[in-house]
């Protein structure tokens, strides 16, 4: 009663109607303990069942519609779902309780009407044909296992045979009974015959009249009980279909970077042609480099060696005639001595290019 007083001042006069007109009030929030997180995402079960018998009483939280609309224009992501999977765990355990009894109640109808072909006069004749067959087998061996001496074997079988016996009398009385009580109108269709809802668990006659089906329908139980499965169903959906988009992007990311990577692949083969032409052109221009630095080499060597014959050049090991007034051979040679080292010269340049 102090709760739900409590809850009709603050819709008449307000959250903060006892706070001083000096202080501050603290506007609400949805992260705020004592604001109900059902109601703020989807809606409160509490509100669903009021006055039936599975009733939850009041909600103990604050239900405000402006903390709902800034929740429905500020929250994230995270916090969505944060508050959805509360309300989906909430929401279970309810429909937990309501399966639990529908498993109950198809069990006692079960129990108190079983179905028709196991019960009816058919089958009790098909049964009590079967018995006598076996009953009549059973004779047969144990007469055949008295000739034969076995004398207890043929006691088990008898004391088998009694039981059958018992068993068939039971379904024959049974057969007698219905024929007497309803002068041959099949007693199993005078019990009306009970379905169980699979929604709210109540029970319900088959064949009923259309405005007594429709008035369940249109129950508060069958109403609050469908509205909580198709909320959990459509926040599923809801994360599926969002899960799918987010799979489609990545995907659509992949490829676009599988792209890159291969113009990154091409861009580095071009790179790598590019690199070796500029090599090739590069050791090309030194072997011309090289070349040509050897033939000016050449050159002026030739030229220096021309002009030293010319000018009357002098041999290293003295003057161009010795003592007997002959000429020297070291003078004739030195030429050739030069040609050799040129072409040794040549050679070791080009070994090392």
């Amino acid at each position: 009663m102090v709760s739900m007083a409590a809850q009709l001042l603050d819709e008449l006069m307000g959250r903060h109607r006892n706070t001083l007109p000096n202080e501050n009030s603290k506007e609400p929030s949805y992260h705020d303990p004592d604001v109900c997180k059902h109601y703020t995402s989807v809606f409160c079960p509490h509100d669903l069942f009021t006055n039936t018998k599975a009733d939850l009483g009041v909600c103990g939280k604050v239900h405000d519609d402006m903390v709902r609309e800034k929740y429905q224009k500020d929250a994230s992501a995270v916090t969505r779902e944060q508050f959805e999977d509360d309300f989906i765990r909430y929401a279970r355990q309810i429909l937990g309780e309501v399966d639990k009894r529908i498993v109950k109640g198809k069990q006692r109808l079960q129990t108190q009407f079983p179905e028709k072909g196991s019960n009816d006069r058919e089958g009790c004749e098909e049964k009590v044909v079967l018995l006598t067959d076996k009953i009549n087998h059973l004779i047969e061996e144990a007469e055949k296992e008295g000739c034969e001496g076995n004398i207890e074997q043929a006691q088990g079988l008898l004391k088998l045979c009694d039981q059958l016996k018992e068993e068939r009398d039971q379904f024959r009385k049974q057969l007698d009974g219905t024929a007497q009580n309803y002068q041959g109108v099949d007693p199993f269709a005078q019990e009306k015959q009970m379905e169980i809802c699979t929604v709210c668990g109540a029970f319900l006659i088959i064949g009923d009249a259309q405005s007594r089906l429709d008035d369940h329908l249109q129950g508060k139980m069958h109403v609050g009980y469908t509205r909580l499965r198709s909320a959990i169903d459509e926040i599923l959906e809801k994360r599926e279909s969002e899960r799918k988009e987010k799979e489609v992007v990545r995907e659509k990311e992949r490829e676009e970077w599988k792209k890159k990577r291969e113009d990154r692949g091409n861009d580095e083969e071009e790179r790598k042609k590019r690199r070796v032409e500029m090599e090739e052109e590069r050791s090309k221009r030194d072997r011309e480099s090289v070349s040509k630095r050897d033939r000016s080499r050449s050159r002026e060597r030739y030229d220096r060696h021309s002009r030293g014959y010319s000018g009357g050049h002098r041999s290293s090991y003295g003057s161009s005639r010795n003592d007997y007034g002959r000429y020297d051979r070291g003078s004739y040679r030195s030429r050739s001595d030069y040609d050799r080292r040129d072409r040794r010269s040549r050679s070791r340049d080009r070994r090392r290019y």
